[in-house]
């Protein structure tokens, strides 16, 4: 008898959920890179690549799209009733809630934190550093991501 070896991990290049889940992660990040090389007008590659592997924040949410496919592509794989799928589900909503809700809040709050530390770093002289502007989703964002994951996830376990 002969065994087949096969390289570790070589079917997770085929499975539905590694890939609807990569797919629409790689394709929101994508998708937001255009829209901020159009939006600020930047010719840099640098800037481009930055936004493609770093920024945060943006239209559409990678967060979203990458949680939402991997629920949806469990659901049609594993079926809505698994414990997977629910996990994956809660997984998601938390994941949305987090970019809409604490992320944001943080953002705005850093902002505001850098204004108030620019302005009296000028008025009186002192040595400011700024704060890290973690940029939120907004619900607009959010859809657009979810959307984009959903159907992303849709095509994978059914075409």
């Amino acid at each position: 008898m002969i065994l087949a070896v096969r390289p570790p991990g070589g079917d997770l290049f085929r499975n539905p959920v590694f890939l609807a889940a990569v797919f629409s992660l790689l394709t929101a990040q994508f998708i937001k890179a255009i829209i901020n090389l159009f939006r600020y007008r930047s010719t840099s590659f640098k800037d481009v690549l930055l936004t493609f592997f770093w920024k945060t924040g943006g239209m559409p949410s990678s967060h979203s799209s990458l949680a939402v496919s991997l629920a949806t592509a469990i659901a049609l794989t594993e079926g809505p009733n698994s414990s997977i799928f629910i996990l994956s589900l809660f997984f998601a909503l938390v994941v949305i809630r987090d970019a809409m809700g604490v992320r944001r809040s943080a953002g705005l709050q850093a902002r505001a934190l850098n204004q108030l530390g620019r302005e009296l770093s000028s008025r009186l002289g002192l040595a400011f550093h700024p704060v890290k502007e973690v940029q939120g989703h907004s619900p607009a964002q959010v859809a657009v991501g979810a959307l984009l994951g959903f159907f992303i996830a849709l095509a994978f376990c059914t075409l």
